[in-house]
């Protein structure tokens, strides 16, 4: 233990084989987590020989899974409620949000798969907490949101994997060039969306 932590190179080589051993088991938490980000990033190091295929995107499926049957049971049991009581501050009232449920009991699945299909346009939680508070049927919510998340699971590791591609033949002189590019591409995206989401939640 003591060579551990006063060796930073042996230290750092048994992390790297701790996540490598259970690698698949993190990756599903993660995706629970942060989903679409972890996905391209998935994608990436499978060019790199670091994930087998079908494990990856097993575990990336119980990762997202899992996060849609926490929202669902959030909004279920909790999100009327609070809405109701509380819903004035963030600009939902009692009679919006009746409203929201009404359309989305009518259309939930087309709402669903869209929303899994495009990540919600950063509504995707709200779509799921919603999917609860609704009470659409589980089962149905869960074959919808399965069926939505194989397609996105597919484009996100294609879109990881095209940049690993591009990785694995570029100079070695490039590549951490590209790597920084590709990060603040990732960082750009990732502020510009979250600004679109905030406009668009003032809007409603």
């Amino acid at each position: 233990m003591m060579n551990l932590i006063s060796d930073p190179v042996v230290f750092l080589t048994s992390i790297l084989g701790f996540a490598s051993y259970f690698r698949y088991p993190l990756i599903a938490i993660g995706t629970i987590i942060e989903g679409p980000i972890l996905m391209i990033a998935s994608g990436f190091f499978y060019r790199t020989g670091f994930f087998e295929i079908v494990p990856l995107f097993i575990a990336i499926l119980i990762g997202d899974l899992i996060g849609d049957v926490f929202w669902y049971v959030v909004g279920r049991y909790f999100a009327e409620p609070v809405l109701n009581r509380h819903g004035k501050f963030v600009g939902i009232t009692p009679e919006r949000f009746e409203k929201i449920k009404e359309l989305f009991k009518k259309y939930h699945e087309r709402i669903l798969l869209f929303s899994k299909l495009t990540i919600g346009l950063g509504f995707a939680l709200g779509v799921l907490i919603v999917a609860g508070a609704t009470k659409v049927s589980f089962k149905r919510y869960m074959i919808i949101n399965l069926l939505g998340e194989v397609f996105l699971v597919a484009i996100m590791l294609t879109i990881g994997y095209f940049f690993g591609e591009v990785y694995s033949n570029i100079s070695d002189n490039f590549k951490a060039g590209f790597l920084i590019i590709v990060a603040l591409l990732i960082l750009s995206f990732s502020y510009f969306f979250s600004r679109y989401v905030k406009k668009k939640s003032e809007e409603l």
